[in-house]
């Protein structure tokens, strides 16, 4: 943790398996600059995306890899939404759990509320199939979770319930 590279100096996030900070049903977790998978064989099949793309193979991906190449996205959006936040873990990592608590007094309308209405987690998920997202972010990082910060919890409620009709 306190060796943790600073979000700008990464410039792709690998995966591990480790279960441990996973929450059932959670695909995956970044964690300062490395996305954290539940099982060994679902971080080599993200990791051999990884490589496949760097060494510029080409071919149409499976629904599994469309699946996985979005989660990739996913968590590579929390690492420019951490350069957002002064670039750094510490400052994004305490937004986020400010967020979470500020979503969890609406737990009883919606399971883990901490987690859906949190503005980085809406961002995220808003743009997981968007792969020129990232593109367009640049090196400050996104700001799209900005917009839902300015919201209140009962106000991000709304949208989460209008975007999962």
């Amino acid at each position: 943790m306190l060796r943790a590279r600073r979000p700008s100096r990464i410039a792709d996030m690998k995966a591990v398996a480790n279960n441990f900070w996973l929450k059932k049903g959670y695909g995956a977790l970044t964690f300062f600059g490395v996305i954290l998978t539940p099982t060994a064989e679902e971080a080599r099949r993200i990791n051999d995306l990884l490589e496949a793309a760097a060494t510029g193979i080409a071919r149409h991906p499976t629904p599994q890899e469309h699946q996985e190449v979005a989660l990739k996205n996913h968590e590579m959006i929390h690492l420019k939404q951490a350069q957002a936040c002064g670039n750094s873990w510490l400052l994004f990592y305490l937004r986020y759990g400010y967020y979470w608590l500020g979503g969890q007094r609406l737990r009883r309308q919606l399971k883990d509320a901490g987690y859906w209405l949190n503005p980085f987690e809406m961002e995220a998920y808003e743009h997981e199939y968007d792969y020129h997202y990232l593109d367009l972010c640049g090196d400050k990082g996104t700001n799209g979770w900005r917009k839902y910060a300015q919201l209140s919890a009962a106000e991000r409620l709304k949208i989460y319930k209008k975007q999962r009709i």
